[in-house]
């Protein structure tokens, strides 16, 4: 039986993004990176000393990955670039879809192995207009197929398993993957179907623990599964559209979830004042830093 959570955090940061998304957090210097995709904004908040600062970026992004103090990889519309944290400066990397200028980048994670995977969906939502791929040292190679709005990828601790979703299916697949490489080594399985409950599988990270933590999008929470796929946990929160947690503080221990407004309506945003903002769930957990993507 699933348990159920009252909102029992706060709010990181009160600006409201369009549609914030990727969070990732900086064990260094003790920062959440996460981006306005519609804004075309990247936000940098130090937990330390509560600086803000919010970076325009010259085309639509939703994925950081560390690569070391001095750069980080972004996924973006145009494709792949390595990112100064200094001057902000980018380097072009590697193409992502670059004959389909209709699709942006969504979802990705870096995997244990240094590797990259990074979804693209259509920028009105077109259903089967995306796909994954996998970015290993600038070389780009697509696994799937056909994904609408790819979704929750992330990994199994040991990075033997991958997990991703297309949200307009809001099913979870599961799929088995060289810990040495982050390609996949099998057939990807249901592991979670959603379908008939409201809203849909949207952002995921996974804990030391193995479980699964998904934001909820259209259905206000924060879902925690173990590794056989059973929802244990349900923690709500204060806006209707949460898009992806992210593991925070030096410890890892606790968790932020980037939100949207996108798509509410004037009286859906007056009760709901956190939509966009940067929330902390407000519970312990042991997490797990995402690895730096190796150039």
């Amino acid at each position: 039986m699933t348990e159920i959570h009252e909102f029992d955090g706060k709010t990181l940061c009160s600006t409201n993004s369009v549609l914030g998304e990727g969070p990732t957090y900086d064990p260094d210097t003790n920062t959440v990176w996460w981006f306005n995709i519609l804004g075309k904004e990247l936000h940098e908040l130090n937990l330390s000393t509560q600086k803000k600062n919010v970076h325009a970026l010259p085309a639509m992004a939703s994925v950081l990955a560390r690569i070391d103090a001095d750069r980080q990889l972004l996924a973006t519309e145009q494709g792949l670039f390595v990112r100064d944290t200094k001057s902000g400066n980018l380097t072009f990397h590697a193409a992502l879809e670059n004959d389909r200028p209709e699709n942006r980048s969504n979802d990705g994670r870096t995997h244990p192995s240094g590797a990259l995977w990074v979804g693209t969906m259509s920028k009105r939502a077109e259903t089967h207009a995306g796909a994954i791929y996998h970015v290993a040292r600038g070389k780009v190679t697509k696994i799937f197929s056909a994904i609408s709005i790819p979704n929750s990828i992330c990994f199994s601790p040991d990075g033997s398993i991958g997990y991703y979703t297309d949200t307009r299916l809001s099913r979870l697949m599961r799929v088995m993957v060289d810990p040495a490489t982050g390609l996949p080594a099998g057939e990807p399985i249901v592991l979670v179907d959603s379908m008939e409950e409201e809203g849909g599988i949207d952002g995921s990270v996974v804990d030391a623990d193995g479980y699964i933590w998904n934001a909820r999008w259209g259905g206000g929470s924060v879902d925690r599964y173990s590794p056989d796929g059973l929802r244990i946990a349900r923690y709500k929160v204060p806006t209707a559209q949460p898009s992806c947690p992210a593991f925070i503080g030096p410890n890892a221990d606790r968790i932020a979830v980037t939100t949207a407004w996108e798509g509410l309506d004037d009286q859906a945003r007056a009760t709901q004042p956190e939509a966009g903002a940067l929330l902390e769930l407000g519970v312990t957990v042991r997490g797990i830093f995402d690895p730096a993507y190796v150039l």
